[in-house]
């Protein structure tokens, strides 16, 4: 290690419970739903809502994240793939002649957790789930929920980040200097760009950012603002970043060529964000 140049080889694993592995990017995972369920019940009980609503939408937005995240990975960059393993999409296990399931009583396949998941099919499974939620429990206005929920939903993107990290994967670029991180798990003896750490920083300064947007001033109470700053914001880092991280492929960007698909699919996002902060100001 040099002060610019960091050699990265540790276990993705952060304990074992007997046969089961505990991995750090599932941990990271449940810092942020836990953080998440505390925080929104802060703003719950700040905007006199009944802390009872809570619960489901903790319920909702797991769903719809972990759902969506999943669905926008195999469609939007491995649809080659799952297209013939469809069995593979919601069961955390896949082929393998060599390994076995439930201790050698199914051969051929064994667990590999959820590990592909995408940032982009997250945002759309929160927002379907979310209006299934305002319709549920009669709320005036999805977005007045939206404004809420992208506080907790930034710092957990951070997390999820980082778990990256821990992971050694959704890496940046080579930057052909001493400067970076060098992914020895992945067997390389360059650095590369810490792209995940670029974006989970990035993250990091937002949430700071739509916090104290609520706490500390009345922009609140326009509704679809904090909403319109979060779209804006967050897919900007991710066009940035996008920059600097290692191509992840996907049918986009090779029918439309020049960025990527973490880009082009951001794009939409940050005009929605952009129209919702300039209807929300003139309303």
């Amino acid at each position: 290690m040099t002060l610019l140049k960091i050699d990265w080889s540790p276990s993705a694993i952060f304990f074992n419970l007997g046969p089961l592995a505990i991995h750090w990017y599932s941990v990271m995972f449940i810092i942020a739903f836990s953080l998440g369920y505390y925080l929104i019940k802060k703003i719950y009980i700040n905007d006199n809502k009944s802390i009872e609503l809570v619960e489901p939408l903790f319920i909702y937005i797991v769903m719809g994240t972990l759902i969506g995240a999943r669905l926008g990975e195999v469609i939007f960059y491995n649809w080659d793939y799952y297209q013939n393993n469809l069995f593979e999409i919601f069961l955390p296990i896949k082929k393998d002649i060599n390994d076995s399931l439930f201790f050698g009583i199914i051969d051929g396949w064994k667990f590999v957790g959820y590990r592909g998941l995408a940032s982009h099919g997250a945002a759309i499974g929160i927002l379907v789930a979310m209006f299934i939620y305002k319709s549920k429990f009669k709320f005036n206005s999805v977005l007045w929920i939206f404004d809420r929920i992208a506080i907790p939903i930034t710092i957990g993107g951070m997390f999820v980040r980082i778990g990256n990290f821990f992971n050694s994967e959704i890496v940046g670029n080579y930057t052909e200097s001493n400067f970076g991180v060098v992914f020895l798990n992945n067997g390389e003896i360059f650095p590369r760009h810490p792209a995940q750490l670029y974006e989970a920083f990035g993250y990091l300064l937002l949430f700071i950012l739509l916090r104290q947007l609520y706490w500390k001033t009345e922009l609140k109470n326009k509704t679809g603002f904090l909403f319109g700053v979060f779209l804006t914001s967050l897919f900007s880092i991710r066009v940035l970043v996008e920059y600097v991280k290692e191509s992840q492929g996907g049918y986009i960007e090779e029918l439309l060529g020049i960025l990527s698909t973490g880009q082009w699919l951001s794009i939409p996002l940050i005009l929605t964000g952009i129209f919702f902060m300039l209807k929300s100001k003139k309303a």
